[in-house]
C-alpha cells in the first residue's frame, strides 16, 4: 500500500469557483471511465482501481490525498504526474 499527497498553490477563492474546470481536466486526463468522482459539498471523492482519493481546498492550496493499493500502487509515479498535471491546470500553474 502507498500513500500520496499533492499540494499546489492557487490564487482561486473556493471550490465552487474549481469545480468545472477540475471535472473538465479529469475527464480529459482520465478518459474512459476507469476514474470515477462525485462531491459532497466541497470535496471531491475520487476512485479507481486500487485507489481512493480526496482533493479540497484549503488556504490557498489544492491539496490531494490518495490511498493507492494494488494494482494502483504499482503505477504511483504515473497517477501521482497525471493528478498533480490537472490540479496545476486547474489552479493556474500551467
Amino acid at each position: 500500500m502507498s500513500d500520496l499527497t499533492i499540494e499546489v498553490k492557487t490564487s482561486k477563492s473556493s471550490m465552487g469557483e474549481i469545480r468545472p474546470a477540475l471535472d473538465g481536466a479529469l475527464k480529459e486526463a482520465f478518459p474512459g471511465g476507469m476514474l470515477k468522482w462525485h462531491w459532497e459539498e466541497d470535496v471531491m471523492h475520487l476512485s479507481g482501481p486500487g485507489a481512493q482519493a480526496t482533493i479540497v481546498l484549503e488556504n490557498g492550496l489544492l491539496v490531494g490525498k490518495a490511498h493507492l493499493k494494488p494494482p494502483a500502487n504499482l503505477m504511483k509515479p504515473v497517477i501521482e504526474k497525471k493528478i498533480a498535471d490537472v490540479m496545476k491546470k486547474v489552479a493556474g500553474q500551467l
